[in-house]
């Protein structure tokens, strides 16, 4: 596969012009008097979000679940209870164990496949 850009594939005279002239003075600084800084410290700061904002939202979210597991007893019981239940009383067999197995090689190797993409 050819990784050159189009232009350079069709012989661009001016987009060659431009690169070798690019090439002959990347080098060299341009004195501009000070304009860089100058408009770098007009640019308003960047809004960034308090350090404490992470923490708080956190300790909300865990007071919320709380408090609705805490309006809602006998709906957490149960379901947990349930899940207890359908854990505790099944017998696993060969085909339980298998397919077990595969799904969590299936949530591992996708959870690699995810980590190491390159975008």
């Amino acid at each position: 596969m050819n990784r050159q850009p189009q232009s350079e594939q069709d012989g661009d005279w001016l987009e060659q012009a431009l690169r070798t002239d690019g090439r002959a003075y990347r080098s060299t600084y341009v004195a501009d008097d000070g304009f860089s800084s100058r408009v770098l410290q007009v640019l308003p700061r960047a809004v960034t979000a308090p350090a404490w904002r992470k923490p708080v939202l956190a300790l909300l979210w865990t007071g919320a679940a709380i408090a609705a597991l805490l309006a809602v007893p006998s709906l957490f019981d149960d379901v947990f209870r349930g899940a207890v239940a359908m854990f505790v009383g099944h017998r696993l067999g060969i085909g339980d164990i298998a397919g077990l197995l595969i799904a969590l090689g299936a949530a591992t190797w996708g959870t690699l496949i995810y980590a190491l993409r390159t975008d």
